[in-house]
Formats: C-alpha cells, structure tokens, sequence
C-alpha cells in the first residue's frame, strides 16, 4: 500500500579513521632501516542529496542508520590505509534537515550534495614522528572515532500551483482533469490523505507543477483534523488556487475559513497571487451562479467558474493560471 512519509527522524554516522601503523623497516643488507608505519584510511563522510526521482521520505522508514565505511588501518612500508566510502542520504526535492533543536541546517531547493559529517581522521603511523632527534618512535596515533548523530529531515512540496479548498471541493477531480494525474477520487470528505501532484502543460514551451493540498478545515492551524500535517507543503507555492463548491450555501464563508486558517498559519501567504475556483456550476442553475459570479465580482474578486469532473471551463482556468503564474 502506498504510504506517504512527509517528517521522518533518522541517524547517522561517519566512518571512525583508521588506525596508524607501527612497523620498522628490517631488511637483510640495511642496517638503519627506521620506522615505516603508514597512516590509517579517512573515515566516510556522510552527505544528503536531493533526487527528482523520490517524492517523499517513505523510503527511509525502515532504515533508519545510515553509517559511512571506516577508514583501513595502516601497514608497514609506509602503506597507507584507504579511506572510508561514503553513505549518500537521498531526499526528495524541497527536504530540509534539522538538529533535533530545531535548528535548520540545510534546506534542498537544488541537486547539489551537502556534506553533514565529516568522517573521523585516520590516525598517523610512527614514521610520520621520526625526526633527526628522535629516530625510533615506537608509537602510532589511534583513528578518530566519529558520533551516531540524530537528525529531523521534513519535507515541503516544492510545487508552482497549490490547491486550497474544503473537503469535498473537487481538488482532486481538478487535479486529474488538469493534469491526468490519478488521486483517490470518491464522494465523501477526507478522501485525500496525502499531497498529489501533476505537471500542467499551459502551452507548447510552458509547464507548472500543480500540488493538491488536503485537509484544510476550520481550525487546521491549530491542529485540527489533517490540516497542520499538509499546510507547511503551501507554503513554497508561487500561486494559490481556492477550489470552492458552488452547491454549497455557505460559499463566502468557505472562503473567509480558508484564508484565516492560512493568516494564522502563515501570514505571508495571504499576499500570494491567487485565483478563486467556483466547481460544480453544472450541478446548479445558470441564473445562480451568475448570482454567486456577481456577488464577488462586487467584492473585488474574478471568479472562474467551472465543472471539473464534465471539463468544463478549464481552458478559461487553465489561460487564468497561465497570466498569473
């Protein structure tokens, strides 16, 4: 069964180094021979890296330790050991890991690798100590020995559109209409439990990423139902698209809901460009919902009416995101 993970705490830990080696030269014919212990291998250094292929953190519920090799203990003839392979975490695009403080220590938005821990140092041989007044050392450093660090890793849909609306609003019909992606569609609230995306074409040289955002109900932002779980992931949208059920009675106030829940969450995204969604307008009569059309015309608003599951005003949508986006 698909499972979406979207916070997920792992370990990790760098390869300890290698110790250095402690060897003196003997050799029949070379009377001063001298120490040749070599230096021990680098311990593995942990990375993480974002890959486009992965789509949430599910992958890395099962593992939960991810550690780098040690580094080779040395040998003599001044033979170094090799160092440790490193452990490459993937994550998917729009992960940021924190210390268990909290504390935001990268935030993947690009494909470069970022180096977390460094593996421990390999330790030297003696022959790295001998010197003009000191000929036989007859000791070698130990390798460094690196910690199991814990770390948060959280993950925000980087996406360019965000579906907002009520349970049973359409989104996920809208989704599929728009972009053939396939979300769990029924007729009961809730039927989304997870974040869906779809790649939108808006014209021969333009595509955007479209994100289904579920679970916004009143009180979301402070906990309530699934909403505090999903609304991070609105928060790296460039444009919000409010899906409202035009059958309902309560419209306007549907609307009022969904942007204080996201004032209260993120006051920052009230100020994105947005566009209001009317659905269903073919399960009522055309006089009504020029009714609705009009009333928030007079508010300010440009309302694009449409039925998502009869594909019905979706090229006005469709032209609406591509001028806004």
């Amino acid at each position: 069964m698909y499972k979406f993970v979207d916070e997920i705490s792992i370990f990790v830990k760098a390869g300890n180094g290698g110790p250095g080696c402690i060897s003196f030269r003997r050799e029949k014919y070379v009377p001063a021979g001298g120490p040749d212990g070599g230096n021990g291998g680098a311990g593995g250094n942990v990375l993480f890296q974002a890959d486009p292929q992965i789509i949430n953190l599910a992958h890395l519920h099962n593992a939960r330790c991810y550690s780098a090799g040690h580094g080779n203990h040395a040998s003599g003839r001044n033979r170094d050991g090799k160092d440790g392979e490193p452990v490459i975490v993937k994550v998917p695009m729009g992960t940021v890991l924190s210390d268990l403080n909290g504390k935001v220590l990268h935030d993947f938005t690009d494909l470069k690798p970022f180096e977390y821990v460094t593996g421990g140092r390999g330790g030297k041989g003696n022959a790295h100590f001998k010197s003009s007044t000191f000929r036989s050392p007859k000791f070698a450093q130990p390798g460094e020995v690196v910690e199991k660090v814990q770390v948060s890793l959280s993950l925000k849909i980087i996406a360019d559109v965000g579906f907002i609306g009520l349970p049973n609003a359409g989104k996920s019909t809208l989704l599929h209409t728009l972009t053939q992606a396939n979300p769990k569609i029924a007729n009961y609230p809730f039927t989304t439990l997870s974040p869906n995306l779809g790649t939108l074409e808006l014209s021969h040289d333009k595509s955007c990423t479209v994100a289904d955002i579920p679970g916004i109900i009143e009180g979301a932002s402070k906990g309530h139902g699934l909403g505090l779980s999903f609304l991070k992931h609105i928060e790296r949208v460039r444009l919000l698209v409010f899906v409202l059920d035009i059958t309902t009675a309560h419209v306007t106030e549907e609307l009022e809901v969904l942007r204080q829940e996201l004032e209260e969450y993120n006051p920052v995204l009230n100020k994105r460009p947005f566009i209001l969604v009317f659905n269903k307008c073919d399960l009522i009569e055309p006089e009504f919902a020029d009714i609705w059309m009009d009333s928030f015309r007079k508010d300010g608003y440009d309302p694009v009416p449409i039925s998502a599951l009869n594909n019905e005003g979706i090229d006005a949508l469709k032209a609406k995101i591509l001028e806004k986006i």
